[in-house]
């Protein structure tokens, strides 16, 4: 009996692969590729939905499937980069992965690199050892991350690139966000921070780590976006892993390079943004600031008027597609790709999700999600979110 049940949960997953790839353009699944910022929650509703008929699915097929707990190799390992540089990675990715897995009927091993290339290294050859069939990892850079591919893949595990694609890599499948639309989201956002009213604007840009792909993939967004918009970018530089700490210390020396001359600030994520606006706030100054997550402490940003804008991700939309991704790999099915990349090495099935750009009016839509809580959110801001319209 507990056999069945694993197995039934198992093909509830594959179905939600299946819907996403087989739906049609009149009703995208909720990790159809876009560039289209201002797609909203109902993404997560249309996930919702496919995960209730899932659950309800014909079980005739049960005989045709293996259960991937009770193959050699079924289990799967997820390493995360750090608890640092986003708040995201424990408090979403790890608890949406682990109800996924659940979920799934997978035995999934979930491990923190805690931003150290070596120990993800040694983590990976752990779990290898212990006799993983695939193994997900959150790259810290692409040459250690390809290494390690490299090692699974020898060993006859399945590589999976989750949010991060690793340059060079083995991955069979990439899952992650449209990251271009990403930046494409915070260009466009900066020019409806200003009202439209940009020409001869000064803004400093403070881009992401340089060793990350995602980093270079949302610069390609926000630059494509201002482009021609007349902003003047007075100073930029990129921080390196993400660091929030580092990130306050390197856009201080920028403002100071321009005497403070600026009117706003084009930043990669919350993390840096939040740091910047502390340099501000130390210099007298509240002015239009981008950001990426949606987390608890960007949308307070928002809603006190210190952060312009947010992009959010839907996590549990990314969670569940690694984690289908993961059981179709182990099981030999369709991954339910919506896209391609190409890595360097070759051309790897994407799955694809789209993002949102929230603005003040917006802040409702990841508390309505269930993404962050009304209560983390709105405690000690109940007016702001009153006029936000969160109830």
């Amino acid at each position: 009996m507990k056999r069945l049940l694993r197995l039934l949960a198992t093909l509830g997953v594959l179905a939600l692969v299946a819907g996403a790839c087989g739906s049609d353009a009149g009703e995208p699944a909720a990790t159809d590729a876009t560039s289209d910022s201002s797609t909203n929650a109902d993404d997560e509703a249309d996930t919702n939905d496919a995960d209730t008929d899932s659950e309800s699915g014909d079980t005739e097929t049960t005989e045709e499937t293996s259960d991937p707990g009770e193959t050699a190799g079924g289990s799967v390992g997820f390493i995360l980069p750090d608890s640092a540089s986003s708040a995201r990675w424990e408090a979403f990715d790890r608890p949406l992965i682990e109800a996924a897995c659940a979920d799934a009927g997978l035995d999934c091993l979930i491990q923190n690199a805690e931003g150290d290339k070596d120990n993800m290294a040694t983590i990976a050859d752990q779990m290898i050892a212990d006799g993983i069939g695939v193994l997900a990892i959150v790259n810290l850079d692409s040459d250690s991350g390809a290494a390690i591919q490299e090692a699974a893949a020898a060993a006859g595990v399945k590589n999976i690139d989750y949010d991060r694609l690793t340059l060079g890599g083995s991955a069979d499948v990439y899952v992650s966000f449209d990251n271009v639309a990403v930046g494409t989201a915070q260009g466009e956002g900066l020019i409806k921070c200003f009202g439209g009213d940009t020409e001869g604007k000064k803004i400093i840009q403070l881009h992401g780590s340089p060793t990350d792909n995602n980093a270079t993939l949302f610069r390609e967004g926000y630059q494509a976006a201002i482009d021609g918009a007349g902003f003047e970018t007075v100073a930029e530089e990129a921080v390196p892993d993400w660091d929030n700490v580092q990130a306050g210390v390197i856009f201080e020396q920028l403002l100071t390079s321009v005497s403070g001359d600026i009117d706003g600030v084009l930043v990669a994520n919350d993390g840096l943004s939040l740091a910047s606006q502390a340099v501000l706030a130390d210099n007298g100054l509240t002015l239009p600031t981008t950001g990426q997550d949606a987390t608890v402490d960007g949308l307070r940003a928002i809603l006190e008027g210190s952060q312009c804008m947010t992009v959010y991700k839907p996590v549990k939309v990314e969670a569940e597609a690694a984690v289908a991704a993961a059981a179709a790999l182990l099981n030999g099915t369709d991954l339910g790709a919506n896209a391609t990349i190409d890595n360097g090495n070759a051309e790897v099935p994407y799955v694809q999700g789209a993002v949102t750009s929230i603005f003040f009016d917006d802040v409702r839509i990841p508390i309505e999600d269930g993404f962050v809580s009304k209560d983390d959110v709105c405690a000690g801001l109940e007016d702001k979110c009153a006029e936000a319209g969160i109830s």
